[in-house]
């Protein structure tokens, strides 16, 4: 028997894809609204899970130990040691320091004796010597700071490269007297003779200064140092 011609009804029977069991269903089933409520049920949960850990770790950070401050040094400025009043010898009152105020050799401190031939006040200077004893005035220098027939002030330079930079003064080893005006250098450990035939000390090694420093006598008496008298 000769094949039919198939009707248009068959070739549309045909060309649809042929239908598993359950397949269709399940389909139908994740579409619907049931299929619906699952997916926002699964996504709820997860949103609930990512914003619980987020909780959990931001309760970590915030209950973790904070990092230790960095440490600032402050610099502490050390106090200064105030210096000593300058004391000014008088006749009723002579004492310008103490046995223990230079205890080393070369050490110096600044003093005002009073002149009391004229009642000027004289700027001036007390230098504890190298080799001698501190309880003796021979232990020590005083001086005035003002220049013999001069105005200018004289100046301790303890820096000995100091003295051979500024005054030109190449021989010198310890610390000397100086007259800033005329680079005139005094050596404390030298005598020099003055007019009347007698003797002082800062001798003249280096400059055109008529004399040494004006010379002031000294007494020890107990541990206080004291200055009696001036040239």
């Amino acid at each position: 028997m000769p094949d039919q011609p198939q009707s248009p009804e068959n070739e549309r029977f045909k060309a649809e894809m042929p239908r598993i069991p359950g397949v269709g269903q399940t389909a139908a089933k994740t579409t619907g609204p049931r299929g619906l409520l699952v997916v926002g049920g699964l996504a709820a949960v997860l949103g609930a899970v990512f914003v619980g850990g987020r909780l959990i770790s931001k309760s970590q950070r915030a209950e973790a130990p904070p990092a230790p401050a960095a440490q600032i040094e402050v610099p502490v400025d050390t106090p200064s040691v105030p210096d000593l009043p300058i004391p000014t010898a008088t006749e009723s009152d002579p004492v310008i320091a103490q046995v223990g105020d230079l205890p080393k050799p070369w050490d110096s401190r600044r003093f005002t004796f009073r002149n009391r031939n004229t009642g000027e006040n004289v700027s001036a200077l007390l230098i504890r010597l190298p080799g001698g004893s501190a309880a003796q005035a021979s232990g020590y220098w005083a001086l005035g700071l003002k220049a013999a027939y001069s105005s200018c002030q004289l100046e301790y330079v303890q820096d000995i490269a100091l003295m051979r930079s500024d005054y030109g003064y190449r021989e010198a080893s310890h610390p000397m007297l100086g007259n800033p005006c005329s680079r005139t250098v005094y050596d404390p450990t030298k005598y020099a003779s003055i007019p009347g035939g007698a003797l002082a000390r800062g001798a003249i090694v280096q400059g055109s200064d008529l004399r040494p420093p004006l010379g002031i006598e000294l007494r020890v008496k107990g541990r206080e140092i004291l200055a009696v008298r001036m040239e």
